[in-house]
């Protein structure tokens, strides 16, 4: 008796929203492009593609085929440790890119994962490569991505070279309330997509460190935390130990 193989839950799908109308246009693209560009940007997004929450965007030695635009959801990259163990090296959101990894060798170093079910725009990075040619508005902002990524590498470094524990997390919090606000989401309340030991990962501490932490911040009147949910009571109390830190 044969076995049908399960279907996976990845699909593709004509994309149905063009970059014009979509409400992320300014987060993704250059602010005041004609119509002619607009339309011209929409032939790069063939299609959307949806990933359920746990599910795979890529992983790490695939090829590089696409970079890919966060419609809705969430995600983090990762990368495992020699000892079997993964690494989160960062949290995307909706209007930010995936796939700038694999750029340099044609592979993917990472995996990117969703942490809840999300959709993403497929951007071949060939015919990217050809419209950026002498389309330069676009150019110039994938050039802003880029160094946008390189930046947050060097806050990620800073972090992890020189915070105390209550610092990183404080700066993890504010960084995560103002890229939210950018999005028309409160900057002050937010449900957290990652674990504590997913935050743990990424700012090198220990599960028991960050839950601890989040208790201090409780405590002192810093934040109110309902498992997920988290509210900033005190935001200049947060900014002032990133800022402590920065002296």
């Amino acid at each position: 008796m044969t076995t049908t193989p399960d279907v996976p839950k990845l699909r593709l799908e004509p994309f149905k929203v063009a970059c014009s109308s979509c409400n992320l246009r300014e987060l993704c693209l250059p602010v005041g492009l004609s119509r002619d560009n607009l339309d011209r940007l929409d032939t790069l997004v063939a299609t959307r593609r949806t990933v359920g929450r746990g599910e795979s965007l890529f992983r790490a030695g695939d090829a590089f085929q696409s970079l890919y635009a966060v419609r809705t959801g969430f995600f983090k990259t990762c990368v495992s440790s020699e000892d079997g163990r993964d690494q989160v090296t960062g949290f995307q959101m909706a209007g930010e890119l995936l796939g700038l990894d694999g750029i340099s060798t044609d592979l993917h170093t990472c995996d990117a994962v969703a942490l809840e079910d999300s959709q993403v725009c497929v951007i071949p990075y060939n015919t990217l490569e050809d419209v950026a040619r002498d389309f330069t508005e676009l150019q110039h902002q994938f050039h802003k991505i880029m160094s946008r990524e390189i930046v947050r590498d060097h806050g990620v470094m800073l972090l992890l070279g020189s915070m105390r524990a209550e610092e990183r997390l404080a700066a993890f919090l504010l960084n995560l309330t103002q890229r939210l606000q950018a999005r028309g989401f409160s900057g002050s309340a937010l449900i957290l997509r990652m674990t504590r030991e997913e935050i743990g990962s990424y700012l090198g501490l220990k599960l028991e460190t960050v839950s601890r932490t989040f208790s201090k911040f409780q405590d002192d009147g810093i934040l109110e935390v309902k498992q997920r949910q988290i509210r900033i009571i005190d935001q200049s109390k947060l900014q002032s130990l990133v800022n402590g830190a920065n002296c």
